[in-house]
């Protein structure tokens, strides 16, 4: 029998139930995200990410995109995570580099990479340990 390791998008993106999580820009066009997002928790807003966001989803498709991340890094628990979703292969028109230069620049480390669907790639950036503060 073979097996099949296969983690839910969900899972992968770490909403945990009841989390808080913040959508900014188009990532969902079909909607079938926010069906998974509502199986989850019902903490969920378009726009502005409230104060102690567990995760903010920001679709970004060129650099201008991008200079909204020290406002959202604001926005989020100290653990909290930033996925940046953007377009991947051929198609893409923001690069990996634009990406890591703007999340550096508003004091964001990558740490993890997912297929967000067949057209779009999520990189997921948080506040470096050292800089959280200790409880």
């Amino acid at each position: 029998m073979e097996r099949v390791y296969s983690t839910p998008l969900i899972d992968k993106l770490g909403v945990r139930p009841g989390g808080r999580v913040a959508i900014v820009g188009p990532v969902d066009p079909d909607g079938s995200f926010r069906e998974l997002l509502a199986e989850r928790t019902d903490d969920v807003t378009d726009g502005e990410p409230l104060p102690d966001t567990d995760v903010v989803l920001l679709a970004a498709d060129s650099p201008a995109d991008l200079s909204r991340l020290p406002d959202l890094r604001r926005r989020i628990r100290p653990n909290g995570a930033i996925w940046i979703i953007s377009t991947k292969g051929r198609a893409a028109t923001l690069h990996y580099a634009e990406i890591l230069e703007a999340a550096q620049a508003s004091g964001l480390v990558d740490n993890k990479v997912a297929s967000f669907s067949d057209t779009h790639t999520a990189l997921r950036f948080v506040i470096p340990v050292a800089l959280r503060p200790r409880a």
